[in-house]
């Protein structure tokens, strides 16, 4: 019997070698039934494994299969296994089809199935997140996720980068916003692990002390924030891309940037075509576009100050935004920032040189001795993208930093990277699953996370 997959049919369909489809006759599959139609004589199956996007065709004859009234019946969900012919049908919507010989139920599928043929909301498939990966939108979603994983590891080991296990219990608030999540066990959580902890809020402080042994590393892996926001890009939980590199300033770092989301999207677009093409048909008619134009521009470069120029320009030309208050020393808010990349610069840029005030204590400080070497980058439709920063390498300016913000308790170990052979490094930060959202069109993180952890319930 000749197993076969869907995603194995589709590549020796396509494939140039024509003697191994003409050798193909008999195949065995085995999977589950997306619809089930028949004219009382035959009958269509649309049939997919999880092995591909595209589903393929079963069709079954009444005079050539024993149990054609029990088939007919066979409801959306039940998966089955089928034994038929390989039939090449070029001149027909799908390139081949299965003409089957035996077909058989494998598990059945309640009446009260939830995901029925017919278009279902996204909210509707939020409470039953256990089955929506069989929906299109969501099987759509994690193949391209799961390709876009596989791009970043690809990328960062092809440059020689090590990955990095970063902790998810710590004792320190890298950001130093207080949003954590406090570890507890027991009664008396200290004395389990001689201090407070929370989960991490970021990899990066301690990815830093690897990129004082192996130069260029990057951690991957979940974060958690507990910031009680409802906004459709916060999650409590959420994953991020934390490179770091040694012996490199800011402009090594934007590089380093540009290079790795280009990768990021290109093989994407490469490795999910079908699955693109879903969303720019059905989610995003802009998306293929947009994307092709990412990877195509060189990204632009505007200094904060000049950004904070061209905003208070544009106010004064009539523009309006929510917050038309704008002033030197304000964090951009995402209308301001998909303004200057939307209108302005009509591409990617990179938004550079903030106000120390409002960017993290281990960025390097300028000097101006008002501006940090951090870079935030912005592009179409979304904004903010991706942060970065070059660190702060100076022991004695760190420490005084640290001092005044009263974070030094605890974090001696981080100063002490520059104690013992510290050096210039540099570093960012990428939400992968706000990355995922741009890359998808999706426009909210609860549908391109499995199981989204965001505040008010969790039921998984």
């Amino acid at each position: 019997m000749n197993n076969f997959t869907v995603r194995e049919l589709y590549t020796i369909t396509f494939g140039k070698d024509q003697k191994i489809k003409d050798s193909l006759k008999e195949v065995y599959l085995e999977g589950w039934i997306r619809t089930n139609r028949n004219n009382g004589s035959i009958g269509f199956i649309e049939f997919n494994d999880g092995t591909n996007f595209k589903n393929i065709q079963i069709v079954y004859d009444n005079s050539k299969v024993k149990n054609f009234d029990q088939l007919s019946k066979l409801a959306t969900g039940a998966s089955i296994s089928v034994l038929g012919d390989y039939v090449l049908t070029p001149n027909n919507k799908q390139p081949f089809e299965i003409a089957a010989k035996e077909i058989k139920l494998i598990g059945d599928c309640s009446e009260d199935y939830p995901l029925q043929k017919k278009r279902h909301s996204f909210e509707f498939l939020r409470d039953i997140a256990h089955l929506r990966p069989r929906a299109n939108t969501f099987n759509a979603v994690n193949r391209v996720r799961n390709a876009l994983a596989m791009a970043i590891h690809t990328y960062f080991q092809s440059e020689g980068f090590m990955w990095v296990h970063t902790p998810e219990i710590t004792g320190n608030d890298a950001e130093g916003a207080g949003q954590t999540f406090n570890v507890y066990t027991g009664k008396d959580a200290s004395k389990f692990f001689g201090r407070p902890v929370c989960l991490t809020v970021s990899g990066q402080l301690h990815v830093e002390t690897f990129a004082m042994a192996f130069r260029d590393v990057y951690t991957f892996g979940p974060t958690f924030r507990a910031e009680e926001s409802h906004t459709t890009t916060h999650a409590s939980e959420f994953w991020m891309v934390e490179p770091e590199i040694a012996f490199a300033d800011l402009n090594d770092d934007m590089k380093l940037i540009e290079s790795s989301l280009k990768f990021c999207i290109k093989y994407v677009l490469e490795n999910c075509k079908d699955e693109i093409n879903f969303f720019n048909t059905m989610i995003d008619k802009t998306l293929l576009e947009r994307l092709t134009h990412v990877v195509n521009s060189d990204f632009k470069r505007l200094d904060y100050s000049d950004a904070i120029k061209l905003l208070q320009d544009a106010v004064k030309n009539g523009h309006k935004f929510e917050n038309s208050n704008i002033k030197w020393g304000m964090d951009l808010q995402t209308e301001h920032e998909r303004f200057i990349t939307e209108q302005v610069v009509k591409g990617p840029v990179f938004i550079i040189n903030y106000p120390k005030e409002i960017k993290a204590f281990y960025m390097k400080l300028n000097e101006d001795n008002k501006t940090v070497a951090a870079c935030d980058l912005l592009v179409p439709s979304i904004g903010e993208l991706v942060g970065g920063s070059q660190r702060e390498d100076r022991y004695d300016v760190l420490k005084k930093k640290m001092e005044e913000l009263g974070n030094a308790k605890g974090l001696e170990w981080y100063l002490d990277l520059r104690k013992y052979g510290g050096c210039p490094h540099a570093g960012f930060g990428i939400g992968f699953d706000r990355l995922l959202m741009y890359i998808t069109g999706m426009s909210n993180i609860r549908d391109v996370q499995p199981f989204p952890r965001t505040p008010g319930s969790i039921k998984y």
